[in-house]
């Protein structure tokens, strides 16, 4: 009480009273931090672009494949694949859900979700496949049925074999594949590095397949190992960034929806700061918005953690592991029935 006496002046008028530090702040000093950039993102707009990314698909593949009957099966091979990533993430209730085709080189299902659960990985990487290869199993058993059966001119051994070989090809434990995508998630530390070594390993076996694994070079494969290589540079950049973050007592473990909007003004400083893409965005304050705001509210929701619930047991994997021997174990069996029934003259 001593040091508190002598803080205060002897000369006090009659009924005055001592404001607290808050009452003592004027109203021009109070920071009023205006609202986190949100994106006003369509439904339409994002399957506008799915149209759109399919039309080129097929304008380009139009030229390339020596068929349109072949591009309207490759086409619809990978439709089924991509709406049974598409329905098993819309069941899980991802966001902001979408098809993109790649001309050339297939396409994928884009979603975003913050808690990410292994048997739910599980589920929505191989609801891809899968299915695709019963269809091919399928259209295989009425085949033999019936060799003259036949859709669009195509022969249903042609559409069996489609499906199948796709499918299957897509379950190669190569990342980016569903396979190696499988495998990173689910049987490997993604933080590891034996997950970093396993994607590098990745890379280096697409840039060999795409200059000598067939008769003649397939450069348009070449844009998947770049795509990854981009994409580790990019994590090196934010894994820089979470450590200045994290010396400035932020908390980045909630979603974005949950980020108070002090927060994102304070983290928007910091990658002005420190990502090289941004050097020309002016820091705040003042408390306003750049042309380039939309990728750096990308960049935040990068940033913000994610995680990965590790909820499959040892059954679980060894029943996914099941499933995925058992998918290319596919044709062996085909193959197996078929030498059966010519046995018995069928």
């Amino acid at each position: 009480m001593e040091n508190l006496d002598k803080s205060l002046p002897d000369n006090l008028p009659e009924g005055s009273q001592v404001k607290n530090e808050e009452e003592m702040i004027s109203p021009e000093e109070i920071i009023v931090f205006p609202p986190k950039y949100e994106k006003q993102e369509h439904a339409t707009n994002i399957w506008l672009r799915s149209f759109v990314s399919l039309a080129a698909y097929l304008v380009l593949g139009y030229y390339i494949f020596p068929s349109y009957k072949i591009l309207l099966l490759i086409t619809a091979v990978i439709m089924i694949h991509e709406l049974g990533h598409f329905f098993a993430m819309k069941f899980f209730r991802y966001k902001d859900l979408g098809i993109f085709f790649i001309p050339l080189l297939g396409a994928y299902v884009s979603g975003s979700k913050r808690e990410v659960s292994q048997k739910e990985s599980a589920i929505i990487l191989l609801a891809g496949p899968l299915p695709g290869i019963a269809i091919g199993i399928a259209f295989f058993f009425l085949y033999k049925n019936n060799p003259d059966l036949s859709l669009a001119g195509l022969s249903f051994y042609t559409i069996s074999i489609s499906f199948i070989l796709l499918n299957l090809i897509n379950l190669l434990p190569v990342y980016p594949l569903d396979g190696g995508q499988l495998l990173n998630r689910v049987f490997l530390d993604e933080e590891s590095w034996v997950s970093k070594i396993f994607v590098f390993l990745s890379i280096g076996f697409l840039i060999w397949f795409a200059l000598y694994g067939t008769s003649r070079p397939f450069y348009a494969l070449l844009l998947f190992p770049l795509m990854m290589i981009l994409r580790m540079f990019g994590d090196s950049k934010l894994k820089s960034l979470e450590k200045k973050i994290q010396l400035s007592d932020i908390d980045m473990d909630k979603s974005y929806e949950d980020l108070p909007d002090e927060d994102y003004w304070k983290i928007r400083n910091i990658i002005i700061a420190e990502h090289p893409a941004f050097k020309d965005v002016a820091p705040s304050p003042p408390y306003e918005y750049d042309a380039k705001e939309e990728k750096i509210m990308t960049t935040v929701h990068s940033l913000l953690h994610r995680h990965l619930i590790q909820d499959l047991s040892l059954a679980g994997k060894l029943f996914i592991i099941i499933c995925w021997v058992g998918a290319f174990a596919a044709p062996w069996f085909l193959e197996m029935y078929q030498s059966i029934l010519s046995r018995f003259g069928y």
